[in-house]
């Protein structure tokens, strides 16, 4: 299957000039080869050697004959071309020999074209003037036209009268464009006066028009013939100028009108006009919830015409009810902005918020099912911004504090009268003291925040915080009435007769109200009372505490006087007196509730053990033998064990009170052996580590003696310094100071 050389020889200056037929060759040979290595690669494959051979020479066979007909039919169709290209030659040459042959004659016949330009201009001259006699019929009539045209308006037959009004336009501005084409702008001002009427006309047209429109909400229920009649006018005038714009050679005065836009403009200004423009109204309280209502049962109304009837009467691309709606929130957006420059009370304010927040978007007003869904004002925006909303609610907060702190004013007025009343205050079912006092601001604050929660949370965050500081403030003031009511006692004791009893009402109240400020809170994952409130409250109490302990130390002065003598140690009446107004006290304090009970009895035992303590200070009482002074170990001992068995009994706890100082103090006094002295007092004070105050013990070589002397001392002596026993340190009681001495 190789090649020889010769053939080598033979076609290699075909292969020099087509480089890719050898390239193509090649590519043949090789598949042949690899196709005969693939089929013939078995020996037994080889028996069917010719069978191959001769199914590929018929192959070979029928794609020559195949090229050789199509190589001949390419044959054909070029000799045929060639054979037109030669008959086209020839027709162009002869034509180009007519053509040169028509330009000598036509150069010699150029003279006698010179006395056609003469008769080209007649002939112009002549069209102008036919057309100038065709149109004087029209302009001959022009002021006739006018006059039927105003009868037309007149009587409100506008199409007619807009037909006639359209032709004398045409004609002017068709004389005007002739004279400009021309160049004869001098003669305009000559065509304009003549059509002078023409705008007397259109003013009218157009005054009846914007009158259609400015009553199309009426119209389009009573007469919608009238109302169409007017927007196919407009349209008329819409394509004329669109027209001439489109044309652009010739603007006609007046043009373009545009009357489309002046119809948007008369519909928004007779939306605007009719709810929003001059309206003179109280904007207080009722007069406004009136207008609100007005302007939603309007709106809702003009909408439903919009929606059902004026749509149908006007072409789709006006949008009509879009441009109603839009109008609408415009202008209600802006008369919301106006109204809210005024000094509104809260009520006011509080109406608007919730007009604007919550009314207009209901299905009350622009949610209505009538509307919905062609009208959908939630892409155009909020009624009043979120800054707007923002400071009409402060301003509401405002007049909610001021109405807030008015309202507790009163209150506070009347608790304070109610106080100074001859009989007791009010019991509620377990019997402790109270009054109205907490219902009424935990009622008040607690309605304002309700209200506040139906415009916005933030409103009601707001109105909130409000609350709590307007609640500390009136505790702050209502503290300084007890503290005017204590001052007022004390220069007359039998006023307020129930003095007692109204402390104690207050103390429950302070309960009362610190239990419900947590439920003020919006979120009632998140009740807590703030500390400032928290501390506002723990001062309430701390004074009304304070008063009533003064109360309890002005009945308890008196016997605390006759501290110490010889007749309070030869008995015990004088502590049993004590124990009576204590006692007393301690069923007055019954009528509070547990929490600040317990805290009372605490401060009283306290109290007591301190008054004690003093007036044993006070006074200076000399033992004047071991008689005495045992008498003295013994007085005090039954004293303290009466006075914490009376505290006992009213359920304070032994461990929680404070006689135990008297009892380590008659510990020292019952002291037999000087030289413990020092040993004794460094235990008291390790024992009583709190106390800031001083006393100071001198021993002195005497007889068994023991003298009380008030402090400072200034006798010989050791001096130590001595804490005074009160283990609270809360309370300052006087200065102790004993004075031992041995014989």
């Amino acid at each position: 299957m190789g090649m020889s050389a010769e053939d080598e020889r033979t076609v290699s200056p075909r292969d020099e000039e087509w480089p890719e037929a050898e390239k193509a060759e090649k590519l043949a040979r090789g598949a042949a080869l690899k196709w005969a290595s693939g089929v013939f690669y078995r020996p037994e494959k080889l028996e069917g050697l010719g069978q191959y051979r001769s199914r590929e020479t018929q192959r070979n066979s029928s794609i020559q004959s195949r090229l050789k007909s199509t190589i001949q039919s390419y044959l054909e169709g070029v000799s045929a071309g060639l054979e037109q290209l030669r008959s086209a030659a020839q027709e162009v040459q002869s034509v180009c020999q007519d053509l040169g042959a028509a330009r000598w004659a036509l150069l010699d016949s150029a003279d006698r074209f010179q006395g056609l330009q003469q008769m080209r201009a007649l002939m112009a001259e002549h069209v102008q003037l036919a057309s100038v006699v065709q149109v004087l019929p029209q302009l001959f009539s022009v002021h006739e036209v006018f006059s039927h045209t105003l009868q037309l308006l007149s009587g409100q037959q506008l199409l007619e009268a807009h037909a006639e009004l359209m032709m004398m336009e045409h004609l002017r501005d068709d004389i005007l464009s002739q004279l400009h084409l021309r160049g004869l702008s001098s003669a305009q001002a000559t065509v304009l006066s003549y059509f002078g009427g023409l705008r007397e006309l259109n003013e009218s047209l157009a005054k009846q028009l914007w009158d259609i429109v400015g009553s199309s909400l009426r119209l389009v229920r009573e007469d919608p013939v009238l109302f169409v009649t007017a927007v196919r006018i407009i349209e008329r005038e819409e394509k004329i100028d669109d027209t001439l714009l489109l044309e652009a050679t010739f603007l006609p005065p007046g043009r373009p009108k545009g009357w489309r836009q002046k119809f948007y403009h008369v519909l928004q200004e007779t939306i605007t006009g009719a709810h929003f423009h001059a309206v003179c109204m109280d904007t207080e309280g009722p007069e406004l919830a009136r207008h609100l209502a007005a302007l939603q049962k309007d709106i809702v109304s003009e909408l439903r015409v919009v929606k059902d009837l004026m749509v149908q009467c006007v072409p789709a691309h006006y949008n009509i009810l879009s441009v109603c709606t839009v109008t609408y929130h415009q202008a209600l957006t802006s008369h919301l902005q106006d109204i809210l420059r005024e000094d509104l009370d809260k009520q006011a304010l509080f109406l608007l918020l919730e007009w604007a927040l919550r009314v207009y978007h209901s299905p009350e007003m622009m949610g209505h099912p009538d509307l919905l869904p062609e009208v959908d004002v939630s892409a155009l925006g909020p009624l009043m911004s979120p800054e707007l909303v923002d400071q009409t609610e402060r301003k509401y907060v405002v007049k909610v504090k001021a109405s807030v702190l008015e309202w507790m004013q009163r209150t506070l007025e009347v608790e304070f009268k109610e106080w100074f009343r001859e009989e007791e205050p009010e019991t509620d079912h377990q019997g402790f003291f109270q009054s109205a006092l907490p219902v009424i601001v935990m009622q008040m604050l607690n309605e304002n925040i309700r209200v506040a929660s139906l415009i916005t949370d933030s409103l009601q965050q707001k109105v909130y915080n409000m609350a709590l500081e307007e609640l500390e403030a009136f505790l702050g003031r209502l503290r300084e009435a007890l503290v005017q009511c204590g001052k007022e006692h004390q220069k007359d004791r039998t006023i307020p007769k129930y003095y007692v009893s109204y402390l104690l009402a207050m103390l429950n109240n302070n309960l009362a109200l610190s239990s419900s400020v947590s439920f003020l809170h919006p979120d009632t994952a998140r009740r807590e009372v703030p500390m400032s409130l928290q501390a506002a409250l723990d001062r309430m109490q701390k004074k009304a505490c304070q008063l009533l302990l003064e109360e309890l130390l002005l009945d308890l002065q008196p016997l605390c006087l006759q501290l110490p003598s010889r007749k309070w140690l030869s008995g015990s009446q004088l502590v049993s007196s004590m124990c009576e107004v204590i006692d007393k006290y301690a069923k007055n304090f019954s009528r509070v509730r547990k929490p600040v009970f317990m805290l009372l009895l605490t401060e009283s035992e306290l109290l007591v053990t301190s008054q004690y303590l003093r007036a044993l200070m006070q006074k200076k009482m000399v033992c004047k033998s071991k008689e005495e002074r045992g008498q003295l170990c013994d007085r005090l001992l039954q004293d303290a064990t009466q006075l914490r068995e009376l505290f006992c009994g009213l359920g304070l706890d032994q461990s929680q009170q404070s006689l135990e100082a008297v009892f380590a103090l008659r510990e020292l006094i019952c002291l037999k052996d000087p030289a413990l002295l020092s040993l004794e007092v460094l235990g008291f004070i390790t024992k009583y580590p709190d106390v800031r105050c001083h006393a100071k013990i001198r021993s002195k070589a005497c007889h068994s003696a023991c003298i009380l002397v008030p402090s400072p001392c200034s006798t010989l002596g050791d001096l130590y310094a001595l804490p005074c026993f009160l283990p609270s340190g809360r309370l300052d009681p006087a200065v102790l100071a004993w004075h031992y001495c041995q014989k």
